[in-house]
């Protein structure tokens, strides 16, 4: 392998692949509603999603920096190699990337304000202290019990919210319904990543609720974020519409296999591949709502 290949290898490893979809299935859904309205808008559909990859990028940069700093992230981690702990980037290397990816999802994010106004600057720069918030700051939100509210909100119903406003110039009950479980599912991939981390997150102090209630606590959190991602398409069909939105209920077999995986799990190596899995099922999912979506306006 060429240095050029090896390099290239280590920073996109570093980007976290597995958390991207956390990323890009809220804009789906967001723009997958905008579309069953007539509203939908290309280019604003693509600044949201090169918008919100970059945050969540520049978020896992973050966390590979300050979770070293820290004293997070440490030869005894259980979980993916990290770049800066293992050596394969210099902290002051991934501190210049952190910083530029940010600058790069601002500048991204000034594209919408021809969409949905000037106030849009304060939820770009509200979101990307929010990534820099998460292991960054005299509070970091992850360290202190409140990533997965910080995920749930911004990867909810900040992203389908405002992907939905951008293009459509209001926000329904409805885009706020479909945002709880996209938000909810994307917590889930952090709750896997805790469950996994608690032992050496709790000798570095890092105060994830796994740490605070125990693995029992994340169990129950994982599974009722499941359900409630089950409940809402039945809420959307009681609300009138077609019976499309239930394409998302094709995920429940999946849902619980991944929930008995959590329980059943005995090695880190188990909840590695849970991680990468809970991810996809999160896309999955918005694909399906999204395809829900379209064919009740097609239909």
């Amino acid at each position: 392998m060429t240095v050029v290949a090896r390099r290239s290898q280590i920073w996109f490893s570093a980007t976290r692949p597995r958390t991207l979809p956390a990323a890009v299935a809220p804009v789906l859904v967001g723009s997958a509603l905008a579309w069953q309205q007539g509203k939908f808008d290309l280019a604003a559909a693509s600044l949201c999603l090169a918008f919100a990859v970059l945050v969540q990028i520049g978020t896992n940069f973050a966390n590979d920096y300050f979770d070293f700093i820290k004293g997070a992230d440490t030869a005894a981690r259980v979980g993916p190699q990290r770049a800066v702990a293992a050596g394969l980037v210099t902290p002051a290397t991934m501190k210049r990337a952190m910083g530029l990816t940010f600058a790069a999802a601002f500048l991204t994010g000034l594209g919408l304000i021809a969409w949905g106004g000037p106030w849009l600057i304060a939820v770009g720069v509200a979101s990307i202290l929010g990534g820099l918030a998460y292991t960054g700051g005299p509070f970091p939100l992850g360290y202190n019990g409140l990533g997965d509210v910080f995920v749930f909100l911004f990867f909810g119903l900040v992203a389908v919210g405002v992907t939905f406003f951008v293009q459509a110039g209001r926000v329904t009950a409805d885009v706020l319904l479909a945002a709880i479980p996209l938000g909810l599912l994307a917590a889930n991939i952090l709750v896997v990543n805790n469950y996994r981390d608690m032992e050496t997150d709790a000798v570095a102090g890092k105060r994830t609720l796994v740490v605070r209630f125990g693995r029992g606590f994340a169990r129950g959190q994982f599974a009722l974020s499941l359900m409630i991602a089950l409940v809402v398409p039945l809420v959307f069909l009681a609300r009138g519409h077609r019976s499309t939105c239930l394409l998302p209920l094709a995920i429940a077999p999946v849902a619980w296999r991944h929930f008995a995986r959590l329980r059943d799990s005995k090695t880190p190596s188990e909840l590695i591949a849970l991680l990468g899995d809970t991810g996809k099922l999160l896309a999955i999912y918005a694909v399906l709502f999204s395809a829900g979506a379209v064919f009740e306006r097609v239909g």
